[in-house]
This record gives structure tokens, C-alpha cells and sequence, in this order.
């Protein structure tokens, strides 16, 4: 899959070399250089080629786990009921809390796992059930141990405006004053943190209190992303684009207004159809006016304990066309291109191109829709990954 005119950017009997880790030549097999072509090669019998998957929306450090909320759910239990039962993100919160780091890298490790099965070899990873200094960077420092453990690139995202914890309860404003932003700050002083994000919410943070946080990020000189637009229409997604935001993330609830804002932006807006399927929404995103306004389209897994316990990036290929009415390649490109940008990293991934790095997947089907249209298949033939190519 490159860029260019054919769909998906397919090149037919293509060939790719490969040097140092980065992309060295790319192009139809029967022009390959004779200088590559002295060299070892590997026939791939006619499979696809595609660059790998890159998950650029996952919550993949928590402790503990929430199958008996979910249980509780369907068998009626209010929102309110399965908090008094100790469920909801409070729940995440203590069992992450009381996780030492390792801990944490080791429950962490089969989630990725089930993501570079699947031909991811980008993962962006969040901070947020901390919630307190101490623990947002433990997770922060988990999420980066984890790209030492794997041949994978790990984005790690500060996401200290995520809930509230209940010591600070009714006192958010207190909360961003002394848990958020100077936790962004010790963040970055330690290297720990490659971006900065929030949860604009009714049950979260309001855009003021969101806006603080984004100040004190470009002081910081740290890219922006949002959880935006989810359940209710903040305003989030026009303050993001307002600070010339990487992403805004959701969005079901966005009006045209914060369409137009993230156009004129060049935000990206990132579609989460895992949490859109547990929740049993009904509102869909405003897929037409993104596309009429020329917003690009990134897609991911959303992998959390709660509202989103889904590993599986081709699903979410499958649920982007079934729920969200997206084509497959679209699909396809808002896991690859799209989700690339939606991370500041387009320069240098998301799609097969001369210089790039060599993060590859290689597929046992010959068109690329199968990639979204089976459901519970996994085709991948080969992955390679930068990181070791």
C-alpha cells in the first residue's frame, strides 16, 4: 500500500528492498535495480504487502479487570449500581494503583502481543488510571518498557485528565492544579511522555479545565490529542482544533461547527468503533460531513478495561465498515496512513514509501478487502518491524 492513484495505492507484482531498517526501493518487481537484485530476496508467491498497523488510540496499561461490571451490565445493573459495587474506571484505578511497574508490564505484555499477531507495529499507549503522580508515571514507564520487550514503537501519552479520584472529589479544578500539570511536567523531565491528553466530558473535564492542561503542554512543547464529542457536545473537538490539535478521539456527538474546526486544523479525527459497539451507542459519528470537509479518518482499537476490551485491529476494520459504513480502504488507511498522522508520525510511517522505516505486514489474501470484510480471521503471513528489520 503506497500513496498514488490505483486503489489503496496498490502496486501489482511489486517488489520492496530493504536496508537498515528503512524502506531502500519500492516499485513494480520488474523494475528493481540490479543492484538489489544481486541480493537475497524472498518471494512472497503473490500475497499482499501493506505497511503495519499502527494503533494510535489504546488504554493498554491497567490493572485488574472488569468482566463481572461487564456481567453486571447486562443483567441490568445501572451505572450508578456498578460503581456502588466498586466497578467503573475507579475499580481500573486501584487495581493499577496497587500494581508495581513490573506488574504492570506483565499484564500488559499478551494485550500487545495480541495486537503484533494481528500486524500492529505501532502502538500508542495512555497513562489516566493513576490518577495520582506517582502511578501516572509508573504506567508511563510500564508503556515504555513494554517497546524494549517487543519489536514494536510504542507513543506514550500523558492522560492525567482522564477521571476524577475520589480524594478529590467535587475539587477538579484543585486536581489539574496539583496532580495533572505538575505531573506533566516531572512526565517530561523524565522522557516519559511523547504526547499530552485529556477526556473533555460531562462526567470528566470541562474545556476550561482541559484548556489549562493544553497550555501548560505547549509550554512543554508536547503535540495535542482530545477524547472529545463521546457522550455529549463540549465544545472539546473546537478547543483541540483550536491548539492545533494531533487528533481529537470519538466524536460521535460533533456538530459542524467542530467539523470545520478540525478541517482547518489538519486535526485528524480518530474513530473508536470498539467503544461504540460495548456501550451499544446509537449516535454515529458525522461520517459524511468529516468526509465532505476533508478530515482524515484514523481508526483504533481503544483497547481498555471498561468501555473498550478489545485487541483486535482487524475487527476494528470489520466494525468501521459494518457500524460506521466506511469502505475498506478507508478502513484500511485508518489503521495505517491516517493512524500514522494522527500520532505526528507521517513523516516516517503509515505507508510504503523510499526512506521510510521498514514496518511491514504481509498477508496470506490477494485482495485488500479481505483485510476488513472476515470477521475472527487472522491472515497475517509475516511481520516486520523497524524496530529489528
Amino acid at each position: 500500500m503506497t500513496k498514488g492513484g490505483a486503489p489503496y495505492g496498490l502496486i501489482e507484482n511489486g517488489a520492496l528492498a530493504l536496508q537498515n531498517g528503512r524502506i531502500a526501493w519500492v516499485g513494480p518487481a520488474d523494475a528493481l535495480p540490479s543492484a538489489w537484485q544481486e541480493l537475497p530476496q524472498e518471494a512472497l508467491g503473490g500475497r499482499l504487502v501493506t505497511p503495519g498497523l499502527i494503533d494510535c488510540h489504546t488504554h493498554l496499561v491497567y490493572g485488574g479487570d472488569r468482566a463481572r461490571e461487564f456481567e453486571m451490565r447486562l443483567e441490568g445493573a445501572s451505572y450508578e449500581e456498578v460503581a456502588k459495587a466498586g466497578g467503573g474506571i475507579l475499580s481500573t484505578m486501584e487495581a493499577t494503583r496497587v500494581a508495581s511497574e513490573e506488574e504492570l508490564v506483565a499484564a500488559a505484555l499478551p494485550r500487545l502481543d495480541a495486537l503484533i499477531a494481528e500486524g500492529v507495529t505501532t502502538v500508542e499507549i495512555k497513562s489516566g488510571y493513576g490518577l495520582n503522580i506517582a502511578d501516572e508515571m509508573k504506567m508511563l514507564a510500564a508503556a515504555r518498557r513494554l517497546g524494549k520487550a517487543r519489536a514494536v514503537h510504542v507513543e506514550t501519552t500523558y492522560l492525567g485528565a482522564h477521571a476524577l479520584p475520589p480524594e478529590y472529589k467535587g475539587q477538579a479544578d484543585a486536581y489539574i492544579d496539583e496532580v495533572v500539570l505538575p505531573g506533566l511536567e516531572q512526565a517530561a523531565e523524565a522522557g516519559l511522555v511523547d504526547a499530552v491528553d485529556g477526556f473533555c466530558e460531562k462526567i470528566a473535564f470541562s474545556t476550561a479545565q482541559i484548556e489549562r492542561v493544553f497550555r501548560k503542554a505547549r509550554e512543554l512543547n508536547l503535540p495535542l490529542k482530545l477524547h472529545a464529542e463521546q457522550l455529549s457536545n463540549q465544545g472539546g473537538t473546537a478547543l483541540a482544533a483550536s491548539y492545533g490539535a494531533l487528533s481529537a478521539d470519538h466524536l460521535e456527538y460533533l456538530d459542524d461547527a467542530g467539523v470545520k474546526a478540525m478541517a482547518e486544523a489538519g486535526s485528524v479525527a480518530v474513530l473508536l468503533p470498539g467503544a461504540f459497539y460495548t456501550l451499544r451507542e446509537t449516535q454515529l459519528p458525522p461520517m459524511d460531513l468529516l468526509r465532505q470537509a476533508g478530515v482524515p479518518l484514523a481508526l483504533a482499537t481503544d483497547c481498555n478495561p471498561g468501555s473498550s476490551p478489545l485487541f483486535s485491529p482487524l475487527l476494528v476494520m470489520n466494525m468501521a465498515c459494518t457500524l460506521f459504513r466506511m469502505t475498506p480502504e478507508e478502513a484500511l488507511a485508518g489503521l495505517t496512513r491516517e493512524a500514522a498522522r494522527a500520532l505526528g508520525l507521517s513523516d516516517d510511517m503509515g505507508t510504503l514509501e523510499l526512506g521510510r522505516r521498514a514496518d511491514i505486514a504481509i498477508w496470506e489474501v490477494e485482495e485488500p478487502a479481505s483485510l476488513a470484510y472476515r470477521i475472527g480471521f487472522n491472515p497475517l503471513y509475516k511481520r516486520i518491524s523497524g524496530e529489528q528489520a
